[in-house]
């Protein structure tokens, strides 16, 4: 291929790409997808049409881009970050749209890692198109991530944010709320929500922060992520912001299955879905063995989650930096197999404790025993499986999941090596010896110098540097 036309290429693509990115966070179940269609008509290349995929996931960025190009598609070339659909869904094939426009040339970054992959491509091929797979490749796959993730691990993208002081801290003692970062970091927070399908934090942290975890952008609210507490207890105040605002960004709560029925209720009539998981109680040994805490309220959880007057709220973190789209569409809770198709390489999760019937029997006999080894167990969060939490916001149709909320929840997540990309932003004051450490029971090199993550750089953003890892 001339160096001209690789050039050609790869500009086209980056715009693709940039158009894409619009939709990120906003698209979910279906992947944000940039498209552009270009003419060459011996001189300079002219862009046509744009397209990027609208909110909800439909129309696809490459019908935009086509619609909008009109009959100045016909004898030009789609640019698009994935490989166009092939199969007839809510809307018909976009190969479909893509033959009856005219275009002769597609460009597509990667091909789609769904059971048809290739298949869009071949049709094309078959209809005399050419096609060209691989420019962009790279920012693609990032792009993407959400997507790939999803189909290939039946799983969330899973994002972790942390902010800590110049010494490694991400509170005070006793676990109350300290300023960490400033207005530019925090405003970058805030887009990296809108980014994300939705965003996780433990009870704690509603308990400690009362956070809104919504996007406050100018003109960005919309753009929030569902808000996903894990809460095996159903202990989410009802006067706190989450609950008071479920019906204008979505709320949902994942339950123990013995949680009780009357806080749901509760919650559900103020527009709070409510999911329920298994709970796994372990021995009190166990937490000490696994570095951090993994049992459930240490008190039984009140018939209604109505904040206690004079109670010690000490969540998982402090200081949270401070619809989706629209009205929940039920209120009902919903029971949910932990784990409704295993991700390759995975066995099914049964009862959030072992990785098949067998093991989990062997290791339950082992822990009777007093005998148990930490492998046996999955890492959890207050008794969830964390890898069955993910396979049920998958379920839902989520790829992209922010972590948000709180040092035990952050070494869970870890400690599971279910973290896939990372944002560390560090402030320049120190809390001091006493204040939280960022992970529980974990120094902060579990993130930094993990062999399963790099560092991507770091960047100064205002008196703050934000440091960004992804997957090896």
């Amino acid at each position: 291929m001339p160096a001209n036309r690789t050039n050609l290429d790869q500009r086209f693509m980056s715009l693709a790409l940039a158009l894409g990115r619009r939709g990120l966070g906003n698209t979910w179940p279906n992947p944000a997808v940039g498209a552009v269609v270009v003419r060459d008509d011996g001189g300079e290349p002219v862009i046509v049409g744009r397209g990027w995929t609208q909110p909800g996931g439909r129309p696809h960025a490459e019908t935009e881009a086509l619609r909008r190009a009109g009959a100045a598609a016909r004898g030009a070339t789609l640019y698009a970050t994935l490989e166009p659909c092939s199969h007839q869904g809510k809307t018909p094939p976009c190969t479909d749209a893509i033959i009856a426009a005219g275009i002769v040339r597609v460009v597509s970054a990667i091909e789609d890692p769904n059971a048809l992959a290739g298949r869009g491509h071949a049709l094309l091929r078959a209809r005399g198109i050419t096609v060209d797979v691989g420019v962009g490749a790279a920012e693609a796959r990032r792009a993407h991530a959400g997507h790939i993730r999803s189909v290939c691990d039946h799983r969330p993208h899973v994002f972790l944010k942390l902010a800590v002081s110049a010494d490694g801290k991400v509170a005070l003692a006793g676990r109350k709320p300290a300023p960490i970062t400033g207005e530019t970091a925090r405003a970058r927070v805030h887009l990296m929500r809108a980014m994300n399908d939705a965003i996780l934090i433990g009870i704690g942290t509603a308990l400690a922060d009362d956070p809104q975890l919504t996007c406050r952008l100018p003109g960005m609210a919309a753009r929030s992520p569902v808000r996903v507490v894990l809460d095996p207890g159903l202990r989410l105040p009802v006067t706190g912001a989450l609950a008071r605002t479920a019906r204008e960004t979505r709320v949902w709560v994942i339950a123990g299955e013995s949680a009780p029925a009357e806080a749901e209720a509760v919650l559900g009539a103020l527009g709070v879905e409510v999911f329920r998981l298994p709970v796994f109680r372990p021995p009190q040994s166990e937490s000490a063995v696994a570095g951090f805490d993994h049992s459930i309220a240490a008190a039984a959880p009140p018939a209604f989650p109505l904040p206690i007057a004079g109670e010690e709220r000490q969540g998982d973190a402090a200081g949270e930096e401070s619809g989706m789209r629209g009205v929940p569409q039920g209120t009902a809770a919903q029971s949910l197999d932990a784990s409704p198709r295993p991700a390759p390489g995975r066995k099914r999760v049964y009862a959030g404790f072992g990785r098949s019937p067998e093991r989990s029997k062997s290791a339950i006999a082992d822990f009777d025993r007093g005998e148990g080894e930490e492998s046996a167990v999955p890492r959890t969060y207050r008794g969830f499986d964390l890898l069955a939490v993910l396979h049920l916001l998958a379920e839902r149709g989520i790829t992209r999941l922010m972590v948000e909320g709180g040092p035990i929840v952050a070494a869970a997540f870890l400690a599971d090596d279910l973290v896939d990309e990372a944002a560390l932003l560090r402030g320049p004051i120190a809390i001091g010896p006493d204040g939280i450490d960022a992970l529980e029971g974990m120094p902060l090199a579990a993130l930094t110098a993990s062999p399963k993550l790099r560092s991507l750089g770091v960047e100064s953003v205002g008196e703050d540097t934000i440091e960004t890892f992804e997957r090896v």
